[in-house]
């Protein structure tokens, strides 16, 4: 969705990191087999997180197979033999896709209009397919896009109200990785957290072109700004702390099989790490 949730690759080993990019192209060559070769470039790390944790809580995994990048046929790549554990991350991924190009063009003028009103016609069938196998996100996604919209509208000043359409689809989406009560609750939680981090994150980093563009951002408090204040960027700052924390509560609780050192340095290191490099901390 926003590529915010990624890893600090620096702190990965050599063989979690060639794991980590193994999820990421077998994600990619999922997208492409399912939804056309031009959906591979919509993935974004928020989907690659969404894999690895759906494998990482299976019973069985049956490891990695090499092979060759469409993108790069001279190079060859790890994939997982996984390929159904994929299937719900990549709908998820296309379907949250439709949505932000309808937003994209629904929000922009000029230039970047008629580019997003290209690329829609290829997404238009590759979203129907998606929703036709995953209706329960398609109506999760759909729900969320609809009670932002009205929030926008609304131009709700409160962080906890406008952050959470994105909190709780992110919550949804992540249960359905569980196969039980316990294991939902604490993937809702988890889900809410992150949701909530990459809604204030994506907002503090839009401030300066929604300002711009005058578009609603929650951080705008009136007309003229000039900036984002310092006494709010540490706000933010705070927030973001609060949303890594409590995240880190939520995954400590769930019961991996596996790839547990790739998914802790997502939780405790990438996500600070992204934060402060998106907002030049």
């Amino acid at each position: 969705m926003f590529g915010y949730v990624r890893a600090c690759k620096p702190e990965l080993k050599v063989k979690e990191y060639e794991m980590y990019k193994a999820v990421y192209c077998s994600l990619c060559r999922e997208m492409g087999k399912k939804y056309g070769i031009i959906s591979r470039f919509t993935l974004s790390y928020d989907f690659t997180f969404l894999a690895l944790l759906a494998l990482a809580l299976r019973d069985t995994c049956l490891g990695v197979k090499k092979g060759r990048c469409v993108f790069n046929p001279l190079k060859s790549c790890n994939y997982c033999k996984d390929a159904e554990v994929f299937e719900m991350p990549s709908a998820a991924a296309m379907i949250m896709f439709y949505y932000k190009l309808k937003d994209n063009l629904a929000d922009e003028r000029g230039i970047k209009r008629i580019g997003y009103a290209c690329l829609y016609p290829f997404f238009v069938s590759a979203h129907k397919k998606a929703a036709g196998r995953y209706p329960d996100i398609e109506r999760a996604v759909s729900r969320y896009i609809d009670r932002q919209n009205k929030l926008e509208s609304e131009k709700c000043a409160d962080l906890d109200r406008a952050s959470d359409p994105t909190a709780e689809v992110l919550s949804e989406i992540l249960a359905m990785c569980g196969d039980d009560g316990n294991k939902k609750r604490v993937l809702e939680r988890l889900g809410y957290c992150i949701g909530r981090y990459i809604y204030i994150l994506d907002a503090a980093c839009d401030f300066a072109d929604d300002l711009k563009n005058k578009s609603y951002n929650v951080f705008i408090k009136e007309e003229g700004q000039a900036a984002l204040p310092q006494k709010d960027l540490e706000k933010i700052k705070q927030q973001l702390y609060f949303c890594i924390n409590e995240a880190a509560k939520a995954f400590e609780l769930l019961d991996l099989k596996r790839y547990k050192p790739i998914l802790g340095n997502i939780i405790y290191l990438g996500l600070e790490e992204t934060f402060k490099k998106e907002l030049k901390l």
